[in-house]
């Protein structure tokens, strides 16, 4: 028990870099930031790949690799990424926040009658505390700013983040059915061929970006940006601590906890978001309306997750049974 919450706690402090990642290179755009985040993510895979299971994948799971990898990977981390950029860290620290109970409402919407039922009239209230959470933490963001705030730029970043949601509320739903369809494949392989798949597509990527720079933006320095050894030692972190080590931490937590304490604990990413922000790049206490919203989300998500799912109460018609 000890071991996985101290696996969880390293995969959160991990996952919390990339909350701060885009604003240490603000004048890299998000399609770039993506694609040389994958682009490192996809040779460190390539480095650890075990050719000898990767051959026993089929054709269609390679098509489901490259489908998870889109979403989940190059998708996801560049709305995050616009988001970030565009609301500053905290706002959409605290949305990613609620991917725990988006993910276990959706799940409870699509496989309810498969899985247990979550009961609606428990989970409001907890619902309620991560909108009010996310209320508190948008207004304190709002209020500190210094200059006239672009709303319209500030609603897209807002707009991205739900979209980084709705990205990785996906993600872990198709990955999981495939994992449970293929028992007699090790996570870790699924995981490396994930990453593979990644590669090829990071590359295009940064490719496309790189020529729609040369063309919009002619000053911008490439292939590497104007601070190049920043930029590419921060791809490689991120690739490496983030992508690789976190995913690998998370799933040795997940090995040795209970499934209904592991949810909660992926709250640790998003105090380690908020930490870094706060203490690492403003250097300053968060405001008290801002601890009140992560207080609620915190609240709200653990509450949430404590929720244990009913069983579906299958009725069988008499005549057919005693027939």
């Amino acid at each position: 028990m000890l071991s996985g919450i101290v696996f969880a706690l390293t995969a959160g402090l991990m996952w919390g870099l990339i909350f701060v990642g885009p604003l240490m290179v603000p004048e890299y755009p998000a399609a770039l930031q993506s694609a040389g985040r994958y682009v490192a993510f996809g040779l460190i895979a390539l480095g650890w790949a075990d050719r000898k299971r990767l051959r026993r994948l089929s054709r269609a799971d390679w098509i489901e690799a490259l489908k998870l990898s889109a979403v989940g990977n190059l998708l996801y981390y560049f709305f995050l990424a616009s988001a970030i950029q565009r609301t500053g860290a905290p706002v959409s620290t605290m949305i990613i926040g609620t991917l725990p109970v988006v993910i276990a409402v959706t799940a409870n919407l699509l496989y309810g009658r498969q899985e247990g039922v979550l009961s609606w009239r428990r989970l409001t209230p907890p619902l309620l505390l991560i909108l009010l959470g996310l209320l508190c933490v948008n207004l304190a963001e709002l209020s500190a700013q210094d200059d006239q705030v672009d709303m319209e730029r500030y609603l897209s970043g807002i707009g991205m983040a739900i979209i980084a949601v709705i990205c990785w509320t996906w993600y872990p739903l198709r990955n999981a059915r495939w994992l449970r369809r293929n028992l007699d494949k090790k996570s870790t392989t699924w995981a490396t061929a994930q990453g593979m798949v990644t590669l090829p597509m990071a590359l295009l990527a940064y490719v496309i970006v790189s020529g729609q720079l040369a063309l919009t933006k002619p000053d911008f320095s490439l292939p590497f940006g104007p601070r190049p050894l920043v930029f590419i030692g921060l791809m490689l972190a991120i690739g490496l601590l983030c992508s690789w080590l976190g995913t690998f931490c998370w799933n040795q937590a997940s090995q040795r906890l209970p499934t209904v304490l592991v949810g909660p604990l992926i709250v640790f990413e998003t105090l380690a978001g908020l930490t870094y922000t706060f203490f690492m790049l403003r250097q300053a206490w968060p405001p008290l309306l801002t601890l009140c919203g992560i207080f609620c989300l915190l609240v709200g998500v653990v509450s949430a997750m404590r929720i244990k799912p009913k069983p579906v109460v299958v009725k069988v018609d008499t005549a057919v049974q005693e027939k």
